[in-house]
Order: structure tokens, then C-alpha cells, then sequence
């Protein structure tokens, strides 16, 4: 049974507090060191130019000197705060904070409050800018939930009664005599699109690993605009809200991107709300008003007459008009409004409702985050895969309490008619593909004729291997235990993660390194804990033998891996203990993602003798040739 929606908001009460509170002790006990290396904190910092930007905000530019190699957590909508470093180490924090407008490796653009604040930063001798508590997202949730809890005889309370209740069931309206056909569609994709089309209330595209979802919903998206003006398109992160716009304007859908993309490229900033309005033949105009007025506010109090400011309320005056202007006609061209869901949020769509919403990546975001986005929908469409990774949720209590409970796995489990499986997958061979289908999709997914059977030698080369610590005798080898680094990094295995490094470059050796780098063959190294991930990167740039192919190898966290694919993926499970004790690696959802990453080969590098006390381990170990 889903919690109610008033438990819900006291839970995010909780997490919100819980998250504050961390962060708090984490900026008063931490060097600014361990926080750089967390990518919390960019330390020392240069300052470079300030300008106000196309929706007339007080823009600053601010790099990163040193550590540029390190992954930060800085994007787009963050809220950072600077600090200066006096000459005992000492932090002095300035008094206010600023908004990420973008980011990239060594760089970002901070929105400030206002040009006193501007001062303040330029005058930093040894400054730094960290990630700051973010307020205004559990803001935004707090009101959706509220407004969904209070709503009365509109569809917001229909919508929400569908939520609450297995009884009151979705409806389904055929648009035609006959369901709609895409010859480039599988069967269970055109039923899906059929679906989006004919729904009255919600639809749940269920899309696991490598089955099209994006494509499904794409396809649903032009179909659906065949029939309406606009529709709102959101995920809950700025990389899928681009993936997906990006798909869109391949299709030749004109896009409005609200807000900033993850990674910036040409391509994707022209979509963006900012461009379309500074590309508007009207701007220029409005931009030399706007510094009209802000050059009149620098004149001294005594020196301003009832001309001086009738002046100024004309300029105002003006200026909306034109803003107005220019933000109807940029909405007005556009067929698809792309946000995240607290993006939806967002001033510039006050007012605008939508007949049809679709949330992407909608099993990773909290149920409240989508309730933002929904108030503007009269129905909505949620795709993505509740048994890969769920939200993030910090408090062990609102964790407990049922918070990482989404929307999508609420719906799925009390209105299951409204699920539409999407069951041939295009990225795994039959094999690679075998384990989880059985585990977590009741063995209904199917490989596609053109990859069942694609492997990278021929049909001695296991797909899945295991490579098991726990066989290696001890007086041949090191010490394969665990270590503990730290809450934030979790466990270690240094010796797992060096034999991990070992058994890429054998398997280099024997599929030879010219035809991988002719045949553009790519490898991902995969771990779920930051510090294993930060060791083997270390490792990697050590490698002699690994150097030719390094740039075609990426190591990062299983988090970081959702929704990416390479054709060789090794993953590292660290966990050693004689007690049997594996911690997160219960979290199966994590692992359906660490073990579906690989099209062509997979191989798992573990101690039997720890992993396989459960079950899942064991049913895994067991599908997995012997290394």
C-alpha cells in the first residue's frame, strides 16, 4: 500500500532537514581538500567577466585552476555559495548565494542576486565556490503536494484519486477504427504509442535495459502532437530532459529547452528558452533599454525629477511590453516545452497548462518532484524502469518511511492495465540478456534477431564470466579483503580493483589491441562504491598496455553508468568479509543496471564466498562461466 501523500510531505519534511543538517556538519568538519575531491567544492578559484544575461540576471563567469581533472557536481539550477581563505585557513563565507546557470569541466556561469554582490565576489583573494543547501526544490515540492492534497472538484483531484485509489480505474479511448502502425516500431513499442495516444488519464511505458524506450516515447510524442498544439515533456534530470530534446530536434519537433543543458554544446543551447529570446528581432531593442535603466538607477537620489522618473516608467513599461512580446512568440513557435520537473516550476511557464505531460526517467524521481510538473497536465505519460536505480533518498527514517517510493511504481502495482512492457531489447545478446530477464522482468524480454547472437570472437568467447576471488589461493595472492573509506565512499578493495586492470589488459592481449582500436570496440569499468571507482582510474592511467586504448575506457559508478552502454563491461562488487556482509549491494535495482550495461561481454570480479550468501548472487554466480 502507497503511503498517502500527507505522509509523504512530512517524510520530505524529513529528508529536507536530514540533508541541511548534513551538509552543515559536513562544511564545519571537512577540508576544503576531501570536498574538492568529492566535486562539492572548486578551490582556488579565478573570477573572469560579469555581464547581465538575454533574461536581463546578473550573470558571473568563475574556473577552476586546479584538480580540473576531477568529476564535479555542479549543474545547471544548483544553488553554490563563496567563501574566501584568510591566511590561517580559516573559511569566511559571503552572505548570500548564487544559482548555476551552467557548468562545464573547469568552468561555470552563477547567476547573482544583484551588482553589490558582484563586488563581494571580486574581491575574494583566495576564493572558492561550494554546493550550497537547496531550498527552493523541496519548496517546489512541498507547495505541489499541498496543492494536490487541496485540490477540489478540478482534475488535479480527479488525477489525484486515480493515485489513491485501486477502484477508480484509467481510462483508454480509441482514437480510430484500427491501431495506429509504425512499420519501424516492435510490437510492443506500437502498442505502446498506441496507448499514449488512446489514454484518457496515465500511461506507464515500462522500458528496461536497451528495449527503446526513448524511441517509444519520441514516437509518442510526434503522434501526439498530430492531435495537440504543445505538450510539456520533463525528467528529472537535466542529461535526460537534452537526450531527449535532442531526439526531438532530430525529428525536426521545434524544442523550447527551460533552463541550461547538462553539457553544453552549440546544438543544444540553441534550443534553449535564453537563445530563442535573444535570436528575436526585437531583443536588441530591449536589451539597450534594459541598460538605459540600469544606467539611470546609478543616478544620485537628489539629482532624480518627476521628469527623470515618468522617464523611467516609461523605459519599464517598454521593456514588458517587448519581454512579453518576445516570450509569447518564442512559446508560440515551439511544439514541445522540455524542462526538469522542478524546471516546470519555472516563472516563464506561469499560467500555461498543457493537455498532455510526459516524464522521462520518471522511476528516479520522487513522487513529489512529478507532482510539480503534473498540476499543468490534464493527463500524463510516465516511462522508465522501477527495477533499475530508484531516487535518491538521504534519511535512513524518510527512507524507511517509504519516501523512494515513486509515482511510477505506485501506478504500476495499483493500476497494472496501465503498464505497457516494451520486451525485445536491442543492446545485449541472448545471453548478457538471459539473467536479467528472468530475475527481474518474469523472463518476458527477448533479444532482437540482429543482436542474439553478436559476440566479439566466436562461440568460445563466454559472454559472462566471473572472476572469483575467493578461489585465488592466499599464499598466490594479496589480500582480497574489503576496506572501509568512509560514508561517503564506502568500501575499498585495492587488490580486486589491481586484478580488475590485470584482467582487461589480458583480455586486450588476446582479442588484440589493433582490431579493438580498428573496430572501435569500447570498454566500461563499473563499481558501486566512489572510492574502488577512484582507485581503478588511478590504476588506469598507470597502464602501459591500456594507454592506445584509453580513451574508449570509461570508470565510473553504476549511477553514473544509468542509461549508457559499452561493448565490455567489467564490474568491480569489492565486497569481501567473512561475514557475509554486502551492505547496498542489496539493492538489486543497482545491480540491474551495473550487469546491463554490456552488449557484447560482461565480466564480474567478486568473492563468491561473501556475495553468494544471497540469493540473487548465487542465482548470478551460477549463470556466469567460471573465469
Amino acid at each position: 500500500m502507497a503511503i498517502s501523500l500527507r505522509q509523504q510531505a512530512e517524510l520530505l519534511r524529513k529528508e529536507r532537514d536530514y540533508e541541511r543538517e548534513q551538509l552543515r556538519r559536513d562544511t564545519e568538519t571537512m577540508g576544503i581538500g576531501r570536498r574538492v575531491k568529492r566535486g562539492e567544492c572548486w578551490y582556488p578559484i579565478s573570477v573572469g567577466r560579469s555581464y547581465y544575461n538575454a533574461l536581463d540576471r546578473l550573470a558571473i563567469e568563475v574556473a577552476r585552476t586546479e584538480d580540473t581533472e576531477i568529476e564535479h557536481c555542479f549543474e545547471y539550477g544548483r544553488t553554490v555559495c563563496f567563501f574566501d581563505v584568510d591566511g590561517t585557513g580559516q573559511l569566511h563565507y559571503l552572505p548570500f548565494t548564487a544559482t548555476v546557470s551552467f557548468a562545464d569541466d573547469t568552468s561555470m556561469t552563477l547567476i547573482l542576486p544583484d551588482e553589490g554582490k558582484l563586488e563581494q565576489v571580486r574581491a575574494l583573494e583566495r576564493g572558492g565556490v561550494q554546493l550550497s543547501f537547496d531550498e527552493t526544490t523541496y519548496r517546489l515540492m512541498l507547495e505541489a503536494l499541498a496543492a494536490v492534497i487541496g485540490a477540489k472538484g478540478n482534475r488535479l483531484a480527479e488525477l489525484r484519486e486515480l493515485r489513491n485509489s485501486g477502484t477508480v480505474q484509467p481510462r483508454f479511448t480509441r482514437h480510430s477504427p484500427e491501431s495506429l502502425r509504425f512499420p519501424w516500431l516492435n510490437p510492443s513499442q506500437e502498442e505502446a504509442v498506441n496507448a499514449i495516444v488512446d489514454c484518457h488519464d496515465v500511461l506507464i511505458v515500462h522500458g528496461p535495459p536497451g528495449t527503446g524506450k526513448t524511441t517509444t516515447l519520441v514516437e509518442g510524442v510526434c503522434e501526439v502532437l498530430r492531435r495537440e498544439p504543445q505538450v510539456l515533456v520533463c525528467a528529472q534530470s537535466n542529461t535526460a530532459v537534452d537526450w531527449i530534446c535532442g531526439q526531438l530536434a532530430e525529428r525536426g519537433v521545434p524544442v523550447v529547452r527551460i533552463g541550461n543543458p547538462a553539457r553544453v554544446t552549440d546544438n543544444m543551447l540553441s534550443h534553449t528558452y535564453e537563445r530563442r529570446f535573444e535570436a528575436h528581432p526585437d531583443y536588441p531593442q530591449l536589451w539597450q533599454i534594459r541598460r538605459t535603466l540600469r544606467q539611470l538607477r546609478s543616478t544620485p537620489r537628489k539629482s532624480r525629477s518627476e521628469s527623470f522618473h515618468q522617464k523611467v516608467a516609461r523605459l519599464r513599461e517598454r521593456a514588458d511590453e517587448l519581454e512579453i512580446r518576445i516570450r509569447q512568440a518564442v512559446f508560440d513557435s515551439a511544439r514541445v516545452i522540455a524542462a526538469t520537473l522542478a524546471g516546470s516550476a519555472n516563472p516563464l511557464l506561469t499560467g500555461m497548462h498543457f493537455h498532455t505531460l510526459f516524464i522521462d526517467e520518471s522511476a528516479q524521481a520522487l513522487e513529489a518532484a512529478c507532482w510539480i510538473a503534473i498540476r499543468k497536465a490534464d493527463r500524463f505519460i510516465l516511462a522508465g524502469d522501477h527495477c533499475q536505480l530508484p531516487p535518491t533518498v538521504k534519511s535512513p527514517e524518510a527512507l524507511k518511511g517509504g519516501l523512494g517510493t515513486t509515482l511510477m511504481e505506485t501506478l504500476a502495482t495499483t493500476h497494472p492495465t496501465a503498464v505497457r512492457l516494451l520486451t525485445v531489447q536491442y543492446r545485449m545478446n541472448e545471453t548478457l540478456m538471459r539473467f536479467s530477464s528472468d530475475w527481474f522482468y518474469g523472463g518476458r524480454l527477448e533479444a532482437a534477431p540482429e543482436v542474439r547472437h553478436r559476440s566479439l570472437l566466436d562461440d568460445m568467447d563466454e559472454p559472462m564470466l566471473w572472476v572469483d576471488t575467493a578461489l585465488v589461493p592466499a599464499a598466490d595472492a594479496p589480500d582480497y579483503s574489503e576496506e572501509f573509506v568512509g560514508a561517503t565512499y564506502g568500501r575499498i578493495n585495492k587488490a580486486e580493483a589491481e586484478l580488475t586492470l590485470r584482467t582487461l589488459e589480458g583480455y586486450v592481449r588476446r582479442m588484440g589491441r589493433d582490431r579493438l582500436l580498428e573496430e572501435r570496440v569500447d570498454f566500461g569499468i563499473i563499481s558501486p562504491y566512489k572510492a574502488q571507482v577512484q582507485y581503478l582510474r588511478r590504476l588506469l592511467s598507470r597502464s602501459e598496455a591500456l594507454r592506445p586504448l584509453r580513451r574508449a575506457i570509461t570508470v565510473n559508478t553504476v549511477d553514473a553508468f544509468q542509461g549508457q552502454e559499452r561493448d565490455v563491461v567489467l564490474v568491480s562488487l569489492v565486497r569481501a568479509n567473512e561475514r557475509g556482509e554486502i551492505g547496498f549491494l542489496r539493492d538489486l535495482r543497482r545491480m540491474n543496471v551495473a550487469i546491463t550495461r554490456a552488449r557484447l561481454k560482461l565480466i564480474i570480479l567478486g568473492n563468491s564466498s561473501t556475495l553468494c550468501r544471497h540469493a540473487f548472487y548465487r542465482r548470478l554466480h551460477a549463470a556466469c562461466h567460471p573465469a
